[in-house]
């Protein structure tokens, strides 16, 4: 169970004022469409996150604890300070031919590729055990972040200090980052 709440706490606040959040409020105002955007987010989520647990597993499989612990404890601590710089957003690929479910999980794949969060999800499953609860933490994270701004649109984006969140997110790295390096 670690695994699952360290996973969904971590990316549920990086993402706030990501841009995939971002993406998510564009999307919404252009389509209108919440329960096929939501279900994008979920499905290019899955598939992205799956895929950087495997590359995290491997990387771990790979390696001696000691340089996994060191490595994935050093990379928490770079998401600390790489949570504090806020997205600007970016042009969204423009894939509308297959329609709205197959636009955002194109998109959401697209930008999450790189992103913090899924390089997050690579050193969490370099870190914790097992897979599943890796990928389903982070997937669950990335959707609590991002349906309310599907749902609620940009009246969220007024009401919340995004900045702050930011920075607990940032906090949170950081802690998970020296009990790594402590452990």
């Amino acid at each position: 169970m670690e695994a699952f709440f360290t996973s969904l706490g971590l990316v549920a606040l990086a993402e706030m004022g990501d841009k995939t959040q971002l993406l998510a409020l564009a999307l919404a105002a252009r389509f209108r469409k919440p329960g096929p955007i939501v279900a994008g987010i979920f499905l290019a989520t899955l598939a992205n996150h799956a895929l950087a647990a495997g590359v995290g597993a491997w990387l771990a499989a790979h390696m001696t604890p000691s340089v996994v612990r060191w490595t994935t404890g050093i990379a928490f601590l770079a998401f600390a300070a790489w949570a504090c710089i806020p997205d600007s957003p970016g042009r969204a690929p423009a894939v509308e031919r297959g329609g709205v479910l197959l636009t955002t999980t194109v998109a959401f794949f697209i930008v999450e590729m790189g992103d913090k969060t899924q390089l997050a999800t690579v050193a969490l499953a370099a870190r914790f055990h097992p897979l599943s609860a890796i990928v389903a933490g982070t997937t669950i994270g990335m959707l609590l972040a991002n349906a309310p701004a599907v749902w609620i649109g940009n009246s969220l984006s007024e009401r919340v200090d995004f900045k702050l969140l930011r920075y607990v997110a940032a906090l949170l790295f950081l802690v998970t980052g020296v009990v790594t390096l402590v452990s």
